[in-house]
């Protein structure tokens, strides 16, 4: 059964151009896009997306990064879509990443990553609202 999932390209990779190789990537594995966007977010909006993690030392840092240049958000659908995005994305780290894997071919650093992907259902119910209010 299809399951759907949140996926952003992070302002490191659309900074660097390669939007399109991530898109292509994400379409050969089997991912439909239902949806897709591009925006800037505020500082404020991206401290509301990441608040779960607001007591954890990276917070400023990543919601600074989060907030500096523009993303692409994406409701992407496929059986088993969470667990495989993140097998596709790869490990947090970019140096820790296997090869083939997006963090690992655009990654820099833990934080600039090039791409997010939702972690569990619940959070992706959550994170797909957070940019795609119905």
């Amino acid at each position: 059964m299809a399951e759907q999932t949140l996926g952003i390209i992070k302002p490191d990779a659309v900074k660097k151009r390669v939007i399109g190789k991530i898109i292509t990537r994400i379409e050969e594995e089997g991912f439909d896009i239902v949806r897709m966007k591009m925006l800037h977010l505020t500082k404020e909006e991206a401290e509301g997306f990441y608040a779960v993690h607001k007591d954890k030392p990276f917070y400023a840092g990543l919601t600074d990064f989060m907030s500096s240049g523009k993303i692409i958000v994406m409701l992407l659908e496929r059986d088993n879509a969470i667990n495989h995005w993140r097998k596709v994305m790869g490990v947090t780290d970019p140096a820790m990443a296997d090869s083939g894997t997006i963090r690992h071919s655009y990654g820099f650093s833990i934080e600039r990553n090039a791409v997010h992907g939702s972690d569990a259902p619940k959070t992706a119910e959550w994170e797909i609202k957070y940019f795609f209010k119905k």
